[in-house]
Protein backbone atom coordinates (compact mmCIF):
# COMPACT_ATOMS: atom_id res chain seq x y z
CA UNK A 1 0.00 0.00 0.00
CA UNK A 2 2.95 2.48 1.03
CA UNK A 3 4.83 2.03 -2.47
CA UNK A 4 1.32 2.71 -4.36
CA UNK A 5 0.71 5.98 -2.27
CA UNK A 6 4.42 6.73 -3.25
CA UNK A 7 4.14 5.42 -6.84
CA UNK A 8 0.75 8.35 -6.91
CA UNK A 9 2.54 10.92 -4.90
CA UNK A 10 5.83 10.64 -7.79
CA UNK A 11 3.05 10.31 -11.01
CA UNK A 12 1.46 13.95 -9.48
CA UNK A 13 4.61 15.16 -9.07
CA UNK A 14 6.32 14.58 -12.32
CA UNK A 15 2.56 15.84 -13.94
CA UNK A 16 2.49 19.21 -11.68
CA UNK A 17 6.59 19.43 -12.93
CA UNK A 18 6.17 19.02 -16.26
CA UNK A 19 2.73 21.42 -16.61
CA UNK A 20 5.08 24.04 -14.78
CA UNK A 21 8.07 23.42 -17.18
CA UNK A 22 5.70 24.34 -19.77
CA UNK A 23 3.95 27.27 -18.51
CA UNK A 24 7.52 28.62 -17.64
CA UNK A 25 8.77 28.34 -21.10
CA UNK A 26 5.80 30.02 -21.94
CA UNK A 27 6.19 33.07 -20.20
CA UNK A 28 9.96 33.18 -20.41
CA UNK A 29 8.91 32.77 -24.59
CA UNK A 30 6.96 35.62 -23.80
CA UNK A 31 9.62 37.80 -22.09
CA UNK A 32 12.29 36.90 -25.36
CA UNK A 33 9.73 38.13 -27.45
CA UNK A 34 9.71 41.05 -25.42
CA UNK A 35 12.73 41.58 -25.51
CA UNK A 36 13.20 41.70 -29.34
CA UNK A 37 10.51 44.37 -29.54
CA UNK A 38 12.55 46.24 -26.56
CA UNK A 39 15.82 45.96 -28.39
CA UNK A 40 14.85 46.85 -31.85
CA UNK A 41 13.14 49.95 -30.48
CA UNK A 42 16.47 50.78 -28.72
CA UNK A 43 17.88 51.00 -32.30
CA UNK A 44 14.99 53.10 -32.99
CA UNK A 45 14.05 50.05 -35.98
CA UNK A 46 10.43 50.64 -36.07
CA UNK A 47 10.29 47.94 -39.01
CA UNK A 48 12.24 45.32 -36.97
CA UNK A 49 9.72 46.23 -33.82
CA UNK A 50 6.61 45.69 -36.04
CA UNK A 51 8.09 42.12 -37.03
CA UNK A 52 8.95 41.33 -33.91
CA UNK A 53 5.54 42.28 -31.91
CA UNK A 54 4.02 39.94 -34.70
CA UNK A 55 6.26 37.26 -33.34
CA UNK A 56 4.76 38.13 -29.61
CA UNK A 57 0.98 38.19 -30.83
CA UNK A 58 1.82 34.30 -32.22
CA UNK A 59 3.72 33.37 -28.68
CA UNK A 60 1.43 35.14 -26.82
CA UNK A 61 -1.54 32.79 -28.64
CA UNK A 62 0.05 30.02 -27.62
CA UNK A 63 -0.06 30.36 -23.74
CA UNK A 64 -2.58 27.61 -22.29
CA UNK A 65 -4.29 28.59 -19.30
CA UNK A 66 -5.02 24.86 -18.21
CA UNK A 67 -1.68 24.10 -16.81
CA UNK A 68 -1.84 27.09 -14.51
CA UNK A 69 -3.16 27.51 -11.04
CA UNK A 70 -6.33 29.00 -10.30
CA UNK A 71 -4.12 32.10 -9.07
CA UNK A 72 -2.25 32.05 -11.85
CA UNK A 73 -5.33 31.91 -14.26
CA UNK A 74 -6.79 34.88 -12.05
CA UNK A 75 -3.90 36.91 -12.89
CA UNK A 76 -3.35 35.69 -16.45
CA UNK A 77 -6.97 36.65 -17.07
CA UNK A 78 -6.82 40.03 -15.86
CA UNK A 79 -3.63 40.91 -18.34
CA UNK A 80 -3.45 38.48 -21.52
CA UNK A 81 -5.98 40.91 -22.85
CA UNK A 82 -4.29 44.13 -22.13
CA UNK A 83 -1.10 42.84 -23.54
CA UNK A 84 -2.28 41.71 -26.87
CA UNK A 85 -3.99 44.84 -27.11
CA UNK A 86 -0.85 46.72 -26.48
CA UNK A 87 1.16 44.05 -28.81
CA UNK A 88 -0.92 44.23 -31.76
CA UNK A 89 -0.89 48.66 -31.53
CA UNK A 90 2.75 48.42 -31.32
CA UNK A 91 2.59 45.71 -34.82
CA UNK A 92 -0.05 48.13 -36.28
CA UNK A 93 2.90 50.91 -37.44
CA UNK A 94 6.39 50.59 -38.66
CA UNK A 95 6.59 54.15 -36.56
CA UNK A 96 9.22 53.68 -33.33
CA UNK A 97 7.50 57.06 -32.03
CA UNK A 98 4.03 55.68 -31.88
CA UNK A 99 5.29 52.20 -30.93
CA UNK A 100 6.91 53.35 -27.94
CA UNK A 101 3.41 55.00 -26.76
CA UNK A 102 2.16 51.81 -26.53
CA UNK A 103 5.48 50.14 -24.91
CA UNK A 104 4.94 51.58 -21.01
CA UNK A 105 1.63 49.70 -20.63
CA UNK A 106 3.11 46.62 -22.70
CA UNK A 107 6.27 46.74 -19.93
CA UNK A 108 3.93 47.08 -17.20
CA UNK A 109 1.34 44.71 -17.61
CA UNK A 110 4.33 42.27 -18.84
CA UNK A 111 6.57 42.57 -15.28
CA UNK A 112 3.15 41.73 -13.35
CA UNK A 113 2.80 38.59 -15.30
CA UNK A 114 6.19 37.66 -14.87
CA UNK A 115 6.31 39.17 -10.88
CA UNK A 116 3.26 36.97 -10.15
CA UNK A 117 3.96 33.87 -12.22
CA UNK A 118 7.48 33.93 -10.47
CA UNK A 119 8.85 31.03 -13.13
CA UNK A 120 11.42 33.50 -14.95
CA UNK A 121 14.29 31.63 -16.02
CA UNK A 122 16.75 34.86 -16.34
CA UNK A 123 17.02 38.17 -14.09
CA UNK A 124 14.13 40.39 -15.27
CA UNK A 125 15.59 43.93 -14.85
CA UNK A 126 12.31 46.60 -14.95
CA UNK A 127 14.04 50.14 -15.90
CA UNK A 128 13.11 53.53 -15.84
CA UNK A 129 13.09 56.47 -18.07
CA UNK A 130 12.66 59.92 -15.47
CA UNK A 131 12.27 62.22 -19.00
CA UNK A 132 9.03 60.04 -20.64
CA UNK A 133 7.89 58.64 -16.98
CA UNK A 134 7.80 55.21 -18.01
CA UNK A 135 8.90 52.01 -18.00
CA UNK A 136 10.68 48.97 -19.70
CA UNK A 137 11.94 45.48 -19.01
CA UNK A 138 15.54 44.00 -19.30
CA UNK A 139 17.63 41.09 -19.91
CA UNK A 140 20.29 43.21 -18.45
CA UNK A 141 21.10 46.03 -15.48
CA UNK A 142 22.55 47.98 -18.22
CA UNK A 143 20.63 50.40 -19.22
CA UNK A 144 19.38 51.09 -23.02
CA UNK A 145 16.50 53.31 -23.12
CA UNK A 146 14.24 51.87 -26.13
CA UNK A 147 11.79 55.64 -25.57
CA UNK A 148 14.58 57.37 -26.84
CA UNK A 149 16.97 55.28 -28.24
CA UNK A 150 20.18 56.60 -29.67
CA UNK A 151 19.34 59.92 -28.67
CA UNK A 152 19.73 59.29 -24.61
CA UNK A 153 20.66 55.39 -24.86
CA UNK A 154 21.80 55.51 -20.81
CA UNK A 155 18.82 57.52 -19.52
CA UNK A 156 17.37 55.68 -17.04
CA UNK A 157 17.73 53.34 -14.04
CA UNK A 158 16.82 49.74 -12.65
CA UNK A 159 14.07 50.29 -10.02
CA UNK A 160 13.64 46.56 -9.62
CA UNK A 161 15.21 43.08 -10.47
CA UNK A 162 13.47 39.84 -10.28
CA UNK A 163 15.80 36.94 -9.65
CA UNK A 164 16.22 34.11 -11.64
CA UNK A 165 13.87 30.83 -10.12
CA UNK A 166 14.52 27.60 -9.60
Amino acid sequence: MKNIIFLCFLLASSIIGQNATAQSQEINNLLTAYYDVKNALVADDGTLANEKSLEFVKILSNVKIDKMTAKEQKTWQEYAEKIKSDVEHIAETKDAGHQRDHFNDLSNNLFAVAKAFKINTKEVHQQYCPMKKAYWLSESSDIKNPYYGKKMLTCGKVTETLKVIK
